[in-house]
């Protein structure tokens, strides 16, 4: 069995104890992860205070050294994708893309300029505005898109001049372990530090006194708990949580045309998407119509282990959440609702559920008020389309939704009353390094992506220089 080591200093670290990590799809172990201690912790701690100083100083050396990570990591796909299918799940193309996509989010920060802004030039005094780094971050990522999610913080996070401390999720920590080895052949020690463990490593990446900002993707509620920690410090904070996002089809919109894409919208990495479509409203007459082609394109997914190529959908990533969502799709069968495509695990090793459409409820019923994470879609109907926005933003999430009709004009329109952070037209899961990625409610704090996401890397310092 693989044993995958830590990054820190730049040096490869084993721990004293390591856990196992599984794959979805066998359930079979598919290698051990150092269990990061706290003399580990403190020495990776050290270590990025001490680099920052010098990687602070010179933005042009930071900007080539993330072209190198970038050149790396694509040189490296096939290295890495692998690791990430076996103990994530998702297809290996897709394990694929998300590797050549963090190489892609450290070349659109290494080429961003951020000029300084001069807000005062007379004969009284030049002041200028610049950001300079927080200095150490803390960052914590999920078990949906390890890598893609790291790549949101750390590049920005160096670009802009600080350095990192990065935890990835129990579940799956291997493919970034891999990721932290491969980044640091190019970058200097201590720059990007790579540490995994249990569910103690967390809390004292939050309470540990070096880092000046935590950068977290996960559940609303350890989210709760990572703000209550970082305000014992006043540290920094951005908090991307959970998602419950709305997709509306109006009563004009060509089901035809758009029933691939919104059924990708929602089942894309079997539903584990925080940005997923989780409910769909659909007007009464276009009701039936609408669930029949969802549920043609359910039983159609081919679904199975995401190193066949074949596969098109793996498995839920974890026995906890594969049990969330069988207890959301039984509790919305109970309540009157019907499974008119899957609504099943499936027998055989691994955390396999069926894709499900589910026809027959309407809010109040948890599969629709809660956020699933998983591969069953609840599509409602709805008579006034005011009434329909007004159930889209009657939850306390915000991150994401879609509007779906052939005027585009009318489709913006009911867009921009949608209380959430982005809201597309005819198509869903639209993202890209340059578009700011952010949420209403609960769904966020701060914002990722683009300039907006490298400000939040930063503070503001004023140079008042007087003339005179």
């Amino acid at each position: 069995m693989p044993s995958y080591t830590m990054t820190i200093d730049g040096e490869q670290v084993r721990a004293v104890d390591t856990f196992d990590v599984v794959n979805p799809a066998t359930g079979d172990t598919v290698g051990a992860a150092p269990r990061c201690g706290r003399d580990d912790l403190d020495r990776a701690m050290r270590s990025a205070a001490a680099a920052q100083v010098g990687w602070s100083r010179d933005g042009e050396f930071r900007r080539k050294a993330l072209r190198d990570v970038a050149r790396e990591l694509r040189e490296s796909i096939e290295e890495i994708a692998p690791v990430l299918t076996a103990e994530q799940g998702k297809p290996l193309r897709e394990a694929r893309h998300e590797v050549s996509s963090t190489a892609r989010w450290c070349e659109y920060y290494a080429d961003l300029e951020v000029p300084r802004e001069v807000i005062q030039d007379d004969d009284r005094a030049f002041v200028e505005v610049f950001r300079r780094p927080l200095g150490v971050v803390s960052a914590i990522t999920p078990w949906n898109f390890p890598l893609s999610l790291a790549a949101w913080k750390i590049a920005p996070a160096l670009a802009s001049g600080n350095t990192m401390v990065l935890k990835p999720s129990p579940f799956t920590p291997l493919s970034t372990l891999l990721m932290g080895q491969v980044m640091a052949r190019v970058l200097p020690p201590g720059v990007l530090n790579v540490v995994s463990g249990g569910d103690e490593l967390g809390p004292w990446m939050t309470e540990h006194p070096v880092p000046r900002k935590i950068s977290f993707t996960g559940s609303v509620a350890t989210g709760k708990r990572v703000a209550a920690a970082a305000a014992q410090d006043l540290k920094r904070v951005t908090l991307e949580l959970g998602g419950n996002d709305p997709a509306i089809l109006l009563d004009d919109v060509d089901v035809d045309a758009i029933a691939d894409r919104l059924f990708w919208g929602a089942f894309r990495n079997s539903g584990q998407v925080c940005t997923a479509i989780k409910r769909v409203y659909v007007p009464e007459r276009r009701y039936d119509e609408v669930v029949d082609a969802l549920a043609d394109r359910a039983r159609s997914a081919r679904l199975g282990n995401g190193l066949d190529e074949a596969t098109e959908l793996g498995p839920v990533n974890n026995r906890p959440q594969l049990q969330r969502v069988q207890d959301l799709v039984r509790d919305a069968i109970a309540r009157g609702g019907k499974a008119v495509a899957g609504g099943n695990t499936i027998d055989g090793p691994g955390f396999f559920f069926e894709p499900t459409i589910i026809r027959g409820i309407e809010d109040g019923t948890r599969l629709v008020d809660e956020e699933q994470f998983g591969p069953a879609l609840p599509v409602i109907p709805y008579r006034d389309l005011d009434d329909a926005i007004a159930r889209a933003n009657g939850t306390p999430f915000g991150l994401s939704a879609s509007v779906w009709g052939s005027d585009p004009i009318a489709a913006a329109e009911v867009a921009t009353q949608i209380e959430c952070g982005t809201s597309w037209i005819n198509t869903h899961l639209a993202l890209a390094p340059h578009q700011p990625f952010g949420g209403a409610k609960w769904s966020s704090i701060g914002v990722e992506n683009g300039r907006w996401g490298l400000d939040q890397f930063t503070e503001l310092q004023v140079l008042h220089r007087a003339r005179g």
